[in-house]
């Protein structure tokens, strides 16, 4: 599947920032066993007085930026071209959850893919006693990590209601769980949560949605902006599989991924500094349309 994505978003400051200084992470990666990215273009107005790309912990690439001058809105648009291959079916080759620690304390590596690194808390992901309960109900006996992990992706589709105006960027998954509604980014951090919880190392996966889905389908939630779903780990023969429970589906060519990280402070599409003061309104439109 080829598809063009683009991406514009809009911070218009009350008062006019006299600086700012920012990390984008943007572009989607090229992945071998699944994405490349044919070509892609990061626009930024006005433009940067300094900016330089870097390679982060978890090798994904990524652009700094700082303003000096006094600018009233900052513009940022991303143009990119993404072929994306369907994910080949496989057997439930994960091992049941107490087997898990073993294969874990097995795996003698700390690189950036290493499970290890997304199994304790995390910059944005503290243990919640309510989450950790409801994980644990969600368990059966006999079940392996996979299983375990999309009987959680289908329920918390099922208890939480997907809601735009519910939450915002800095809702944290207790919150969240209260509300039970939110968007993707809560949906994705209480689920993982939940799955480290019961040991299972899992991270969050931040990408683009398909904006117009095929004939006959259901729009999926979540397509009108940057999505976000959830990376697990099911033991050293299976390694990661990606669920998504804002739609509780398995990711697949509808999905288009960016970056992966622990949570969404890893993975942020836009952070940093700004020198001003009042509020600002911030605008994202997303359009993720399939090449004919």
């Amino acid at each position: 599947m080829l598809y063009d994505i683009s991406l514009r978003m809009s911070y218009v400051y009350d008062v006019a920032a006299s600086g700012s200084h920012h990390v984008l992470r943007l572009l989607p990666l090229t992945l071998s066993d699944r994405q490349r990215l044919v070509a892609g273009s990061v626009h930024i107005d006005p433009k940067p007085d300094e900016s330089a790309t870097f390679i982060d912990f978890f090798q994904h690439p990524a652009t700094y930026m700082q303003l000096r001058a006094p600018h009233e809105r900052l513009d940022i648009r991303m143009q990119a071209r993404v072929s994306v291959q369907a994910p080949l079916p496989t057997a439930d080759l994960s091992p049941l959850l107490a087997r898990l620690p073993d294969e874990l304390a097995d795996h003698w590596a700390l690189d950036p893919d290493s499970p290890h690194h997304f199994v304790g808390p995390s910059p944005k992901l503290e243990e919640v006693g309510e989450i950790t309960d409801y994980a644990r109900e969600s368990v059966t006996s006999g079940q392996t990590v996979r299983q375990i992990a999309e009987a959680l992706c289908a329920r918390i589709h099922r208890d939480f209601r997907y809601d735009a105006k519910a939450t915002t960027v800095d809702t944290t998954a207790k919150e969240a769980f209260a509300l039970k509604r939110g968007v993707c980014q809560d949906f994705s951090h209480i689920m993982i949560l939940a799955l480290r919880a019961l040991g299972i190392p899992a991270g969050y996966v931040s990408g683009f949605l398909r904006t117009l889905p095929p004939p006959g389908k259901e729009r999926l939630e979540g397509a009108d902006a940057m999505h976000a779903w959830v990376r697990i780990w099911c033991g050293r023969t299976m390694g990661w599989i990606e669920l998504d429970p804002t739609n509780n589906i398995v990711a697949g060519t509808d999905h288009v991924v960016v970056a992966y990280g622990r949570d969404y402070a890893d993975v942020a599409p836009v952070i940093g500094v700004v020198k001003s003061y009042g509020h600002h309104k911030t605008v994202q439109a997303v359009d993720v349309v399939p090449v004919p």
